[in-house]
């Protein structure tokens, strides 16, 4: 999530002419984040019906989270260097057509294959849209906005859980798992017309280039940071990616109170966002052990607890509010340990937390063939529970951070 670095003379300079349409161009790069985040998550609430359509098994199907992953973890810091030297318009744009592409794609595929080529595209996008749009702010809007105009960016990721997927898997339900895909790229379509309305041109500046990237690497703490980071989003994808096929075997819910059990953990993950973006700023090492501790709590509980359906949501809620803080703990620890480097921070953060969100999909899809759903809620705890001993293990010191709103800003 970087971008090139400016000056306030560039910044004002290179800003539209009007405050409104320096707000509708915050928007359009808002929207463009919310269309990446449903298109990527969406398969979690239509995996079995993709997986049947294909006669796949829900593990194979879990590819489609496993593809996206893989490739904007690498495509994170690959298009910060390699597209420097692109206006940022175009490249947000380029991106908004690509993602429209893969989505009719999967909507029109004939054969699981062609899905997976699909997703590939999604990967693509998701790092390089995330590495240039992310830090916009400050080229789109006036120097007193940007912290505001930041944190709109930023809330698109918790709507693409609390209405994005379970709008898809209610328009899945209803008309088809295509013809959810298909809306989102009718949608996407509609972003990239507006952004071509709004954003202005966005001249290229300097990229953070690869020393940069090694050099923070080599740190100490943003070592700590990545291990965090790999275990608690390990624990967590390993396990809700599969979310849908448990409360179908265990809870045995029918398709639209999955739905609605998908809706309430979204809202339940922006109260999370806020809690933990407050805690982290002050207690990052409580905020991240309560965080993980609570993950881990919510999936050991729902092989025993998860047969009642008052039980699974209970927990799914629990689970909901603890997830909903990790991002904001995780990018806050990379930026403790290089403040000198917010860019590098924050292009590290995305590369590490898309690679483990695709390894923990991959490692849970083969746990979920070859024994049981109720086992992989139980491997999900044990990781989870790795995190908060190693948080409370940690030798360095736990000071008061920056305020999520500031670590965002340096985002």
């Amino acid at each position: 999530m970087t971008t090139a670095a400016t000056t306030p003379s560039d910044r004002t300079a290179r800003s539209p002419r009007t405050p409104l349409r320096g707000r509708l161009a915050v928007v359009s790069v808002m929207l463009g984040i919310f269309s990446i985040v449903t298109t990527e998550i969406l398969p979690i609430g239509l995996l079995t019906s993709i997986g049947s359509d294909f006669a796949v098994s829900d593990g194979t199907a879990g590819l489609m989270l496993t593809m996206p992953g893989l490739l904007a973890a690498v495509c994170a810091p690959l298009v910060t260097v390699a597209t420097a030297r692109v206006d940022r318009r175009v490249m947000l744009c380029a991106f908004m057509l690509l993602l429209a592409l893969a989505d009719f794609l999967t909507a029109a595929a004939t054969d699981y294959r062609l899905v997976l080529v699909a997703r590939v595209m999604v990967g693509i996008t998701i790092g390089g849209f995330w590495s240039i749009g992310a830090g916009l702010a400050g080229r789109l809007v006036r120097p007193a906005s940007v912290g505001r105009a930041t944190a709109v960016i930023f809330s698109a990721v918790p709507l693409g859980s609390v209405l994005g997927v379970p709008v898809g898997t209610f328009i899945g339900d209803l008309a088809g798992w295509r013809t959810a895909f298909a809306v989102v790229g009718v949608v996407t379509v509609a972003v990239l017309v507006l952004m071509l309305l709004v954003v202005p041109a966005l001249p290229p500046a300097q990229a953070t280039r690869a020393s940069v990237l090694r050099a923070v690497l080599g740190r100490s703490g943003t070592r700590f940071a990545l291990l965090l980071t790999f275990l608690i989003v390990l624990s967590h994808f390993a396990t809700y990616t599969y979310v849908t096929p448990f409360l179908e075997q265990v809870t045995h819910a029918g398709p639209v109170l999955i739905t609605v059990f998908l809706l309430l953990y979204g809202a339940a993950g922006i109260v999370g966002n806020f809690v933990g973006g407050a805690l982290v700023s002050r207690r990052p090492r409580a905020a991240i052990a309560l965080a993980a501790g609570l993950i881990a709590a919510a999936t050991a509980l729902l092989p025993v607890l998860g047969e009642w359906q008052a039980g699974a949501v209970a927990l799914l809620i629990v689970w909901g509010v603890a997830y909903g803080a990790v991002p904001v703990c995780s990018q806050t620890w990379f930026a403790k340990a290089a403040p000198d480097a917010p860019e590098a921070a924050s292009v590290l953060f995305t590369a590490s937390f898309q690679a483990t969100l695709a390894l923990g999909a991959l490692t849970g899809g083969a746990v979920l063939d070859h024994v049981s759903v109720s086992a992989l809620m139980l491997l999900g705890a044990a990781t989870a529970t790795l995190v908060v001993g190693a948080a409370w293990a940690y030798s360095g010191p736990d000071r008061a951070l920056p305020s999520s709103e500031d670590v965002i800003r340096q985002a």
